[in-house]
């Protein structure tokens, strides 16, 4: 019943998807991060169905783009890309870490938030529309599970900016032994799936979204003393754009 429960309640704090109501307990959130990855593969999908769709109807580049583009937001409710916003105006702001974890909370946004994710977007849809392959496309719908599983890695062991908030609670309730044991298999899984459908974008990609694990690491650290629900949904955002950029350069680049 636990483990139903804390499927149920992932999907409900990481995503737009209804599920049943019901009262949150402690014991009730021991894997929640396990089942993080879930809401990547729900994402996947979809964006699978959306490429064969305009594959099989002749859908244009543009639509076929914008749609892909804005289907992880309309599953996950903007609920990242609103972390990635927040931690862009702390960035923004050059001040210490704890005036940079106080402009995390404020509900307000700066005008460089706005200009960044604009930014962001326009590289993701260029990136996007340079996807030719169902191998290309199934390597970057793989990289939404993939981003998820290095997000609940470090949500675990990676320090946290403070004792307090969403991201503490999930990480100290969590089963971090068991559950880090179930992500890291399913990391090897995506990145052996990434690299068997597509070998050369694959293994780029896997790369890309690795490395920016360790910029994560670094950065929260040195910028906000360590990370938070909010720096979290600005990795798993900023991991997306680097898969999905990194097949794309791979494409052009060696004309696959």
């Amino acid at each position: 019943m636990h483990i139903i429960r804390s499927f149920f309640i992932a999907i409900a704090n990481y995503s737009a998807i209804p599920v049943p109501n019901f009262e949150w307990r402690e014991e009730d959130m021991r894997y929640t991060l396990c089942f993080f990855p879930v809401v990547g593969l729900v994402i996947g999908v979809l964006e699978w169905l959306w490429f064969r769709l305009c594959m099989a109807e002749d859908i244009g580049a543009v639509a076929r783009t914008l749609i892909g583009v804005a289907l992880p937001v309309l599953i996950t409710g903007g609920f990242h890309i609103d972390g990635y916003m927040d931690t862009m105006d702390a960035l923004s702001s050059h001040q210490s870490p704890e005036r940079k974890r106080q402009i995390l909370k404020d509900s307000h946004i700066g005008a460089f938030s706005v200009i960044r994710v604009i930014f962001y977007f326009l590289l993701y849809a260029a990136a996007f529309s340079e996807i030719r392959t169902g191998r290309q496309m199934m390597v970057i719908c793989i990289g939404f599970i993939l981003t998820r599983t290095l997000s609940g890695l470090a949500a675990m062991h990676f320090p946290l900016a403070n004792g307090k908030g969403t991201m503490a609670g999930m990480a100290d309730a969590s089963a971090k032994k068991i559950s880090t044991i179930i992500l890291f298999a399913e990391m090897a899984v995506c990145i052996l799936a990434m690299v068997i459908i597509d070998p050369l974008p694959g293994a780029v990609a896997a790369v890309s979204a690795e490395a920016m694990l360790i910029y994560y690491y670094r950065m929260s650290r040195k910028e906000f003393g360590g990370v938070s629900g909010d720096l979290a949904g600005y990795f798993v955002t900023a991991a997306e754009l680097a898969v999905a950029m990194a097949v794309a350069v791979v494409r052009i680049a060696f004309r696959l």
